[in-house]
């Protein structure tokens, strides 16, 4: 059972990490996901977990305390996103980096 758990509790957690790569929000949820079902069989997940709950209590705290700054930081990322994608766009990126690898 517990080789079963850590399997699938890891696969989450790789499927997060490699959705990391790619802009978007899907990174957290599934590594998140990964140490809840760690935390079904493994004491040390559980307490991972507890950290993770305990800073983003204390994240979403501080985001509503200062808007601004959250609207900041969210502008920013947005920015920097469309900034990435017409460089890629404009120097075709995506091209060169095939071209490299193979």
């Amino acid at each position: 059972m517990r080789v079963g758990v850590f399997l699938l509790g890891l696969t989450f957690v790789a499927l997060g990490l490699a959705l990391s790569v790619l802009p978007g929000p899907f990174t957290i949820p599934f590594v998140l996901l990964g140490l809840v079902v760690w935390a079904l069989e493994f004491a040390w997940a559980e307490r991972w977990l507890d950290r993770a709950r305990r800073q983003s209590r204390t994240a979403w705290a501080d985001a509503k305390a200062h808007p601004w700054r959250a609207g900041l930081v969210t502008s920013g990322g947005i920015l920097l996103l469309v900034v990435g994608l017409v460089l890629m766009s404009r120097y075709d990126l995506l091209n060169h980096a095939k071209s490299v690898i193979s």
